[in-house]
């Protein structure tokens, strides 16, 4: 028996919020996953992917995600024995099918695929197509940092974006995400999608019965939409969208959101011959339903230009001169991309991962499910 897996720290924001330590959760979605057929290693690195999300505070994307997997593998949606092949093999560059395994192991062969071509060739670009949701993209670009290089990655979505001046969602929230090492004790990371709010954002909310801001979401008739449960209906039946970065029209430069979403789509299918567009909903194959995307992973080798000390030197002044710059009337700090999230893992790591009583649920019917008694949850 395990030992007792909650703990009720503090309570922040609601009494319904429980505290999981991170490696108790990390152990359960392992089991979870091994419990569907996906093999031990394949189950590890899947779970550190969304441990990963939880502890760095993106709550979207871990725990909240598990049930998304575990209903798609049981509908055969995605196949949990992941068998990736390697299409186009170059010197710097590979195309890989995914074969609608399980996206968080693509994405990290994948990755490691771009970095063991960067340590020899200075660049490594890796294409994929035929994969699945593959969780936070940053996992991959810190993959890269941890490497003494440059990671850069991005992915088409299922459509949930207008184009500027459209209110039909065709493109996905379509991350664009960078790191890179400094001399601090985080690296620079931006993890980011290219609409203002994502889906899992919107899905975070509707768990919390929290309304969302106005301004984020569109309707087929123009009008903002902040109701979470209502949007998320809205996004199913595509009489709503996720407006992009920038918002609403040209004003607030939506167009720049709009170019960059359209950019991620581009890098995440035209190089490897994938899905796009719409046909990231869904496509029918053998009488099955698959969601398919594509991914883009590039690592840059910085030693193949400038002594690593030097670069992690050069950034971590950049970050610190930022962070000191003059700040605006009533605002006690400016940060960097990459502080908050090791600020928020250091807590966590300490307290726990919050878990609402909409993922207890999830939590009980998966472990009900699949007789993983030897959790004792204590919801």
């Amino acid at each position: 028996m395990v030992e007792k897996a909650i703990e009720q720290a503090q309570q922040r924001s609601s009494d319904d919020i429980l505290y999981i330590k991170a490696d108790i959760l990390k152990s359960f979605m392992k089991d979870v996953f091994i419990s569907l057929k996906v093999p031990e290693q394949h189950a590890e690195i899947i779970a550190d992917v969304l441990i990963t999300s939880d502890l760095e505070g993106i709550d979207s994307h871990g725990i909240q995600r598990c049930k998304m997997y575990y209903d798609r593998i049981r509908e055969g949606i995605y196949n949990p024995k992941t068998e990736i092949e390697i299409v186009n093999d170059n010197k710097s560059t590979a195309v890989i099918d995914g074969k609608c395994g399980m996206g968080h192991v693509i994405a990290y062969k994948a990755m490691k695929l771009a970095i063991e071509k960067a340590k020899k060739y200075g660049l490594g670009a890796v294409a994929v197509r035929n994969s699945t949701h593959f969780g936070i993209a940053g996992y991959y670009s810190l993959m890269a940092i941890k490497e003494g290089m440059i990671g850069f990655v991005t992915t088409n979505t299922r459509p949930s974006v207008p184009p500027t001046f459209g209110v039909e969602p065709m493109l996905g929230t379509n991350p664009l995400t960078y790191g890179a090492p400094t001399d601090e004790s985080f690296p620079f990371l931006l993890d980011c999608a290219t609409s203002i709010i994502q889906r899992g954002k919107v899905e975070v909310y509707n768990r919390i019965h929290k309304p969302l801001p106005s301004g984020v979401i569109i309707s087929n008739n123009g009008n903002s939409k902040t109701d979470p449960n209502v949007v998320l209906d809205k996004l199913v039946k595509r009489s709503a969208a996720l407006l992009p970065l920038g918002g609403e029209g040209e004003d607030t430069s939506g167009h720049k959101g709009y170019g960059y979403g359209t950019f991620a789509e581009i890098l995440s299918s035209a190089l490897q011959d994938g899905v796009y567009l719409k046909d990231t909903a869904g496509v029918i194959e053998d009488g099955q339903k698959k969601l398919k995307v594509g991914h883009f992973f590039l690592a840059i080798n910085i030693q193949n230009f400038i002594p690593i000390e030097k670069f992690q030197n050069i950034s971590g002044n950049i970050m610190r001169d930022l962070r000191s710059s003059k700040k605006a009337p009533g605002k006690e700090k400016i940060y960097t991309a990459g502080e908050k999230e090791y600020n928020t893992e250091a807590e966590r790591r300490k307290n726990g991962i919050p878990v609402n009583k909409s993922i207890q649920k999830d939590i009980k019917t998966m472990q009900n499910e699949l007789g993983l008694n030897n959790y004792n949850f204590s919801f």
